[in-house]
């Protein structure tokens, strides 16, 4: 039906965080991307601007459309690796949505926490499809920003056995403080902030990296047996880990051809690593499934207890979409947001 409205629906970062405070963020990402694969949800190539700032630091803005359902629209997400220099999130943007028949748009929304919570929610529905959620106690973070405490977050609520953390941090004092506040936020889950990233691989059942490094540094060897490694950045897992686990996911084989940044990407132009469904080429490895495939129970092969899984998401905008509209929805019932006139 088209929008008979004048006006445009623009939702704060407090509506936003106010209206998604409970939706079922995991469940969203696991189906999102089952409509993905019935080609019932989609995207097409983002666009990316990147510049160096003039205090030096690496800067971007990626425009990423996509549809899911009768939801159209795009995310555009900016980031600068100088801004927790300044006390400010790494990313920040704006979500559009538009309306299905006019393709007028309808609502412009705070993407910061869509963008967040889309991407935990990737990585545990990941992990749930290869892992026992409730045997899992024992999680590292690699980084400690604002993907961290949504990580976190999503996880308390289906993960809750977890009795230990581990965190680590270049920035040891943001590591330190983030460590206080999950410590008097969960009483009876122990957070420990380690004095590197190895020790603090090593001693987790599941590690979430979510740093901004470019310079992969996380081998094999330390990710215990049975460890799952979720490299939701650019570059922590190193060659090594990428080649030699024992399962290697991604969410969509195409996004990492075409990615010239990561080493994934970097890989499978150099012919070390294949598509799913492919012969691995001599001396490399193929992907294993791609998340949409792993979740309609299309991977056959079990996952032992006792081996390495790497999920390696490439992030896909057709997520922020279909979390983006689930609480545009929910504004519209509850008369939620400020009108702008077109």
């Amino acid at each position: 039906m088209a929008d008979p409205s004048p006006t445009i629906t623009y939702l704060d970062g407090a509506d936003v965080e106010r209206l998604s405070a409970d939706l079922p963020v995991v469940e969203r990402a696991h189906e999102t991307l089952l409509a993905y694969g019935r080609k019932e949800a989609g995207l097409t190539l983002e666009a990316a601007l990147r510049w160096t700032t003039r205090s030096g630091a690496a800067a971007r803005s990626l425009i990423l459309p996509g549809w899911s359902g009768d939801s159209y629209g795009c995310k555009i997400i900016n980031a600068s690796l100088g801004n927790h220099l300044l006390g400010q999130p790494r990313a920040a943007g704006l979500i559009v949505l538009n309306d299905p028949e006019t393709a007028r748009p309808v609502c412009i929304m705070e993407g910061g926490r869509i963008s967040a919570l889309r991407t935990a929610g990737v990585s545990l529905a990941a992990v749930r499809a290869v892992r026992d959620l409730a045997a899992i106690t024992r999680v590292a973070f690699l980084g400690c920003g604002r993907q961290a405490e949504v990580h976190r977050e999503l996880l308390a609520a289906v993960c809750p056995g977890v009795e230990e953390l581990f965190l680590f941090d270049q920035d040891a004092a943001r590591a330190r403080g983030l460590a206080a506040r999950w410590a008097a936020s969960g009483p009876g889950t122990r957070v420990t902030v380690s004095a590197g990233a190895r020790e603090a691989v090593e001693q987790a059942q599941l590690t979430i990296a979510v740093t901004t490094t470019t310079e992969p540094y996380v081998e094999l060897d330390w990710v215990p047996a049975g460890g799952t490694f979720v490299n939701v950045s650019l570059d922590d897992a190193a060659e090594s880990l990428l080649l030699g686990c024992d399962h290697l996911f991604v969410d969509d084989w195409d996004l990492v051809v075409d990615d010239d940044h990561r080493l994934l990407g970097s890989l499978a132009r150099s012919g070390r690593i294949s598509g799913p469904g492919t012969r691995a080429p001599e001396g490399g490895r193929s992907v294993d499934a791609a998340l949409p495939a792993l979740f309609a129970g299309e991977y056959q092969r079990a996952v032992r207890p006792d081996e390495r899984v790497v999920v390696n998401p490439f992030g896909m905008g057709v997520q922020d979409i279909a979390l983006a509209a689930a609480v545009h929805e929910r504004a519209l019932a509850q008369g939620v947001g400020l009108q702008l006139k077109r």
